[in-house]
């Protein structure tokens, strides 16, 4: 309860949007822990922050989407193959060096489901930086890419934001008695979204 109580007290302080700044870019690239457990703890330790936190964490997204596309457009093979072997399902990809696999498996996705794949990444569980990567080694129009995550990136932040705002006190609550429990779920959360993959 006392290293909860000193995270609710860090939180609050200005500096904190830059922290879910920077761990949203790195969630965005490699990090696996979705960025609304960085957002939660700010908002639920004052309310008024939420528009701030939630900017942050729609910009962070952005700016690591778009780190995340440069890493498979110029660096694929140097760190963009270790990333997806990291991430993605081997299933989807079995080889990440192959080129052609890669880049045919995006383009089953896209005559699936055009930018909504995009749309569907940046809301889900499933890992957006995966994606990011793999449109940059394909060349993808980056415009429609960060254009698409914009919109539906901070659109997710966005209602999150709201609803921390909203019921604040209650989040307050339950964030002092399940932190570790709710930390682990959100975990999971995303892990699950490696299996989501399969499925599409």
């Amino acid at each position: 309860m006392k290293l909860i109580s000193k995270i609710l007290d860090q939180s609050a302080k200005p500096w904190y949007a830059a922290v879910v700044f920077a761990m949203t870019v790195c969630e965005s690239i490699f990090l696996f822990i979705p960025p609304e457990v960085f957002m939660t703890p700010a908002i639920i330790a004052e309310r008024k922050r939420a528009v701030s936190i939630t900017l942050a964490a729609a910009l962070g997204s952005i700016v690591g989407g778009a780190i995340a596309y440069m890493i498979g457009y110029w660096l694929y093979d140097a760190i963009g193959t270790w990333l997806i072997a990291t991430f993605a399902n081997p299933q989807i990809i079995p080889d990440a060096t192959d080129h052609v696999a890669v880049q045919n498996m995006i383009d089953t996705l896209l005559n699936k489901w055009g930018v909504w794949m995009i749309a569907i990444t940046a809301v889900t569980p499933i890992p957006y930086k995966v994606l990011a990567i793999c449109l940059g080694l394909c060349h993808y129009p980056i415009w429609i890419f960060l254009g698409v995550s914009a919109i539906f990136r901070t659109g997710r932040f966005a209602i999150v934001g709201y609803l921390l705002w909203r019921f604040q006190g209650t989040a307050n609550t339950l964030v002092k008695k399940y932190s570790w429990q709710l930390t682990i779920g959100a975990i999971v959360l995303a892990m699950f979204g490696l299996v989501i993959i399969a499925l599409l």
